[in-house]
């Protein structure tokens, strides 16, 4: 199948996370990939995190760019039939909309959404989309009052595949001491942990243990930090060298400020498939993701839930029990093949709506009667009907 996608790439947001486990997989399975995406000058995220691939073609800034554009060239002289885009509301979508009935003439349409909350930007809700898919029926419930509800298609959002690592091969890789208990705050939210450090020294009185930051923003913020073994890479690693970073460490801490809206944690769907235990606080952000992430509701549980994870305890076999059983469920390969099945049902709808046109056009002919069973009979193409109704009698 030839598939477009338009979507944030190779960058560290959300988005691109989604987008990545997605299209990878496409290509694993034998489909046709192009990805049109921002420019690097303007682009979602913060940071890119690797070379583009020979697929990827930058065309268009952010929908808050002050001059937003895109380049319509690429996605006009692409061959696909299946037109994908992820997050619309940070693309250029006036002018994506000019060149919309281009991209419905050859291809399916899908958008998938990524918003916590209905848009309030009316260019918004001029594409009529063949399928508006989200991740659960949290999003389900405030789309159907925006958008037709038959529509709507919830399909979950991605783990990365199961990809275990030896713990003393990745820490003698990193240079990582081996004896001590590592905990992991990875990523451009360090600023939302550091209310956690004095529970984490805490426990380090009672574990030998070493706090492993992999950032490369707020940082200076860590300064000063007395009584606790703290190590700083400045990195924002790609997903092979974050994978050797989970596979090293015994716990990865995700925090994240609650927020208005629907949410899910991508980092935790990136990370999960590592086996790394993941403890986070009580937040919309892991919903969907009770039974597989260890949780806290302060730092009282925060401490107690760490202590359980650095020592095995019931809370780490628990969620451990859980993980491979919602991975199996989840895993980008199931996910992807959801899509392709979505894809494949769109796809047969067009080819029904254009027999049902046909039949409708031949029967307004009198070429044939309502009772006919219509796979018995070649039916002409709309172009030869139209000359067969001009040709002199």
């Amino acid at each position: 199948m030839k598939i477009a996608m338009m979507s944030a790439w190779n960058t560290d947001s959300g988005v691109s996370i989604h987008a990545e486990l997605l299209g990878r997989e496409w290509i694993r399975m034998g489909h046709q990939l192009k990805i049109f995406t921002f420019f690097k000058s303007d682009f979602h995220g913060t940071t890119i995190l690797k070379e583009d691939e020979d697929y990827v073609v930058r065309c268009f800034t952010t929908s808050s760019h002050s001059h937003p554009y895109l380049d319509p060239r690429p996605i006009l002289s692409t061959d696909y039939e299946v037109f994908v885009v992820q997050d619309l509301g940070m693309l250029p979508m006036d002018e994506l909309a000019k060149i919309f009935h281009h991209i419905r003439k050859r291809a399916n349409t899908i958008t998938i959404i990524h918003d916590s909350k209905p848009n309030s930007n009316s260019s918004f809700y001029q594409f009529d989309w063949d399928r508006i898919v989200c991740f659960d029926k949290r999003y389900e419930e405030f789309l159907r009052i925006y958008h037709p509800e038959d529509r709507i298609q919830i399909i979950p959002f991605p783990c990365h595949p199961i990809k275990k690592g030896n713990h003393e091969e990745a820490r003698r890789k990193l240079g990582l001491p081996l004896e001590k208990k590592i905990v992991l705050i990875f990523g451009q939210r360090i600023k939302e942990h550091l209310h956690l450090i004095p529970a984490i020294r805490d426990v380090s009185s009672k574990l030998s243990l070493l706090l492993l930051i992999v950032s490369q923003k707020d940082i200076e913020d860590l300064e000063g930090i007395n009584g606790l073994d703290i190590e700083i890479r400045r990195q924002c690693p790609s997903i092979e060298s974050l994978y050797d970073y989970l596979h090293a460490s015994d716990v990865l801490i995700l925090q994240r400020a609650s927020c208005d809206g629907v949410v899910v944690s991508s980092s935790a769907f990136q990370c999960l498939g590592s086996g790394c235990p993941i403890l986070a606080n009580e937040s919309p952000f892991f919903e969907t993701l009770k039974d597989v992430v260890v949780t806290y509701s302060d730092l009282m549980e925060f401490k107690e839930s760490l202590l359980d994870i650095l020592n095995k305890g019931i809370r780490y076999h628990t969620s451990q029990k859980a993980l491979e059983e919602f991975i199996k469920r989840n895993s980008s390969e199931v996910i992807a093949k959801r899509y392709i099945e979505l894809f494949q049902t769109l796809k047969e709808e067009q080819r029904e709506k254009e027999f049902d046109q046909v039949s409708r056009i031949m029967r307004l002919m009198g070429s044939i009667s309502p009772d006919n069973k219509m796979e018995k009979i070649s039916i002409p193409s709309i172009n030869e009907l139209e000359e067969r109704r001009l040709r002199p009698q």
